[in-house]
């Protein structure tokens, strides 16, 4: 059960490419991140990220009408069926070719997406088991080029489709192959969008030149067709020959030019409902139409980099805006021109990371030179810090979290106001240099940073911002450092094959060193003080004792790092230790794709998590290490696109333009404070990987008597506290839940009285959780004063044990006194009001 984490969530990325898809009826926003896929509640101003992940990253995203199934395609056209409401996968299909569109119908039965220069349509797949679920209907072809749009009429008998040979079609789904598509022509650059209007089948069509087109169904066709049709008993004895000439005919009508100065449209989204259509173009601004007359209503710049994606909700009110060059995600009501959502993840990698004391919040930094805080329960960013000019390496907190320092390649060291938000104190060196880390001591008195140039390693005074010492010694740069239990106990890693503690206030400036291998890389304190982690470039992780300076062991970790084959390959090695709170687990990861979880005492492997599937063979070899690239690995297309043609006007095959993906890797790991879940920086964003306690069944001292039915036949008897001890023999979460909810508030410090330490433990954790997102808040908050009250000493003398379980409360009482302090101020000032408009009319009136 300890080991058992799962990954719960995805921070630092909220758009990578792909269409960005509101859910009509939770106002949530799907967007595409990298090779999984996030879903934002607007509501409830919170993320989650699904479990599944595909081989490439996510391009297109499709909602069945009843927004119960999902389609996403990534770019080497595989695309996988998922279920929105159990978040699990249920069929895997290739198309073999990329997919730049697909839309499900208006009926729910038919979906149809592009397919190079042709359309498919497929029958929907349902909800039952089925070996082949995905069913071709039909294919249409005849395009010059690749095919960018499909749209369905409000009926779902014709699609529209745009390509890239600046025209579109009109296909008859329902009399295919007798059908005889309409051709719409008359563009000069290559089709961007293309729509049906509302409950017509009218028809917009977008160009990148920032033309729209309005084309009209003429009547005089659908009246001879109705005409022919009403003297034939039976329309399939109608020759086909008529049919195809007296069919839905459209012609040109109208021509909207709104040219743009040194911009074009990169993407166009059209609101069926109320027929607004919202343009955005490549300079970072759009534009909202109302189409009836084509008057411009609205428009604002969102960002400076072109617009790849936008979306409409279902009541128009909101619009959804995705830049992939700046990863920025954009929620924006018009009418009101304010944000719902403004996220943006970092640019480049996320280099470090740190949790707060109470593990509420999570500080990254990234290549991009920012410091992002992230809320570990919403999972949104709420505040970025851009002082430094160049990449962050390394993020620390101090004073209980009231404060973040980081440390920079632009040789400063920066303390950050988590209340005010500004940056109160700058530390810099004698002479510039470059740093590589930075450690706060317990007592958030001193902050300490290690060069990577001068390798010396510098002690400031956080009050005073004074220089107190340099600490010279090593003979390479210094890559780690951390701050024992002990305020004077620092201890340096370097690429010179030492590690360096110093005693920088007991001893004067002692100094005991530690001769590695290889390279140090990492350290990391125990939360004792007594132990010492470091991990070196040969892949292993050696154990220090500080007080008598003597090796505990050696964990051989490099071939834990690899699998199958690829194990007699020895380039591993982990970039990033923690310990957990107990300092009975250490987690390790490096430049590979695996996390490993190992038991400090016995120094054995426990579990291995895996962050990412390969993206291709290529990449495979790439992250183990078969590559003689360091960081980049050349990632080929399709067989079929890997010809060596490179003519002017060759759209395809051309062998100059290679696409790079970063190797997978780790750059920084660290546990909870809370020790429920730990968090890991890799080059696709901040994962979270939580313990999934809902799927674990962990019962005690569990007899034949002890059964759902017993417990329910006690509370029903109103034996109370029977009914709690079985419960929490049972340790299932559900049934606690009814027992502890169908106890009065009276009553509970009656059935509190004789818990055993497992029981305590037990109904403590139900308790924090349980205020975390149960809506009984007075019920459980009234369950907490009464346990802690009532068993402070026991829980003061198992303070190592219980430490866990108290942080979690802390993290989530303190949560509610913010949310609930804010509400009743304002209410206080609220009635304070009232009571004053009635002092001065005293009559009533």
């Amino acid at each position: 059960m300890r080991y058992s984490f799962a990954f719960s969530n995805l921070l630092g990325s909220v758009y990578c490419e792909g269409n960005l898809t509101f859910l009509g009826r939770t106002d949530s926003l799907l967007s595409p991140v990298g090779r999984r896929l996030t879903l934002f509640d607007l509501k409830r101003n919170s993320s989650r990220t699904f479990p599944f992940e595909s081989n490439k990253n996510i391009e297109r995203v499709a909602v069945s009408p009843d927004e119960s199934l999902i389609i996403t395609v990534d770019r080497g056209g595989r695309a996988l069926l998922v279920s929105l409401l159990k978040s699990a996968v249920l069929h895997h299909f290739n198309f073999k070719h990329p997919v730049e569109d697909i839309k499900y119908s208006q009926c729910g039965s038919f979906f149809a997406n592009t397919l190079g220069r042709r359309v498919q349509v497929w029958h929907c797949p349902g909800h039952t088991k089925e070996f082949a679920p995905f069913k071709l209907f039909c294919t249409f072809s005849g395009f010059h080029d690749d095919t960018v749009w499909v749209d369905w009429s409000y009926d779902s008998r014709f699609i529209v489709v745009g390509s890239k040979d600046m025209t579109a079609r009109i296909y008859n789904v329902g009399d295919s192959p007798r059908y005889q598509p309409v051709t719409l022509s008359g563009h000069r650059t290559s089709l961007v969008a293309c729509f049906f209007q509302g409950q017509s089948l009218n028809v917009y069509t977008i160009a990148k030149d920032c033309a729209v087109y309005v084309w009209h169904v003429r009547k005089q066709e659908d009246q001879a067709v109705e005409a022919l049709t009403q003297t034939t008993s039976d329309t399939d004895f109608v020759p086909a020959t008529k049919r195809a000439k007296l069919d839905h005919k459209w012609e040109l009508v109208d021509r909207h030019l709104f040219l743009q100065k040194h911009t074009t449209v990169s993407c166009a989204q059209l609101h069926h409902a109320r027929d607004l259509l919202v343009l955005g173009y490549t300079n970072g601004v759009f534009s909202l139409y109302e189409m009836q007359d084509f008057q411009e209503i609205h428009s604002f710049s969102v960002s400076n980099q072109t617009i790849t994606s936008v979306s409409v909700n279902q009541t128009g009110e909101w619009l959804a805006f995705g830049c992939a060059g700046i990863g920025q995600l954009v929620v924006w009501e018009w009418q009101s021109e304010s944000f719902i959502l403004k996220q943006q993840g970092h640019y480049y990698d996320v280099n470090v990371l740190a949790y707060s004391p109470d593990g509420q919040w999570i500080a990254t930094g990234g290549g991009d030179g920012k410091v992002k805080m992230w809320d570990t329960v919403s999972g949104f960013c709420f505040v970025t810090f851009h002082k430094h000019t160049a990449a962050v390496t390394g993020v620390e907190f101090g004073n209980a979290g009231q404060f973040i320092m980081s440390s920079s390649l632009d040789g400063t060291i920066r303390a950050f106001d988590l209340h005010r938000y500004r940056n109160f104190r700058t530390f810099t060196s004698p002479r510039p240099v470059q740093f590589s880390c930075v450690a706060v001591g317990k007592s958030s008195d001193i902050v300490c940073a290690g060069s990577q140039d001068s390798f010396d390693v510098f002690l400031w005074s956080v009050q005073t911002g004074r220089l107190l010492e340099v600490l010279s010694g090593h003979n390479g740069p210094v890559s780690s450092l951390a701050v024992g239990v002990s305020n004077g106990i620092i201890a340096s890693a370097s690429w010179d094959k030492t590690v360096r503690v110093w005693d920088v206030f007991e001893r004067k400036g002692a100094v005991e060193v530690f001769h590695l291998n290889s390279d140090a890389l990492a350290l990391s304190f125990s939360p004792d003080g007594h132990e010492l982690a470091v991990s070196t470039l040969d892949g292993n992780v050696s154990l220090w004792n500080i007080d008598s300076s003597t090796q505990l062991g050696t964990l051989e970790c490099h071939r834990d790092m690899c699998e199958g084959k690829y194990k007699k390959n020895k380039q591993r090695y982990f970039a990033s230790l923690s310990y957990s709170s107990d300092g009975s687990l250490l987690l390790a990861g490096g430049r590979s794709r695996f996390v490993c979880l190992y038991s400090v005492c016995e120094q054995v492997l426990l579990k291995k998590f895996k962050l990412s599937e390969a993206v291709s063979k290529k990449a495979l070899l790439a992250s183990e290490g078969w590559s003689e690239a360091s960081a980049l690995t050349v990632e080929g297309g399709s067989d079929s696109d890997r010809e060596d043609i490179a003519l002017p006007g060759v759209l395809k095959g051309d062998m100059s333009e290679r696409r790079s993906i970063p190797e997978i890797r780790t750059n920084c790991i660290q546990f909870s404070p809370t020790d429920q879940s730990w968090a890991v920086g890799t080059n696709e964003g901040l994962l979270i990987y939580s313990l999934d306690q809902k799927l674990t069944f962990n019962p005690y001292d569990l007899t034949e008597s002890v059964t759902p039915d017993a417990i329910l036949e006690a509370l029903t008897a109103q034996e109370l506290n029977r009914a709690l001890t079985m419960s929490l023999k049972l340790n299932e979460l559900s049934v606690i839940q009814h027992v502890i909810e169908a106890i009065p508030l009276a009553n509970i410090d009656t059935v509190t009285d004789s818990l055993l330490d497992q029981q305590l433990d037990i109904l403590l954790r139900f308790v924090a959780s349980q205020l975390e997102s149960s809506r009984h808040l007075e019920l459980y908050l009234t369950w907490c004063s009464v346990l802690l009250n009532k068993y402070t000493r026991n829980l003061k003398q198992r303070s190592s044990t219980v430490s866990t379980i108290v942080q979690i409360l802390q993290r989530n009482l303190s949560r509610h006194l913010n949310d609930l302090g804010s509400l009743v101020s304002g209410n206080t000032y609220l009635l304070e009001f009232l009571v004053s408009l009635g002092d001065n009319f005293p009559d009533g009136n």
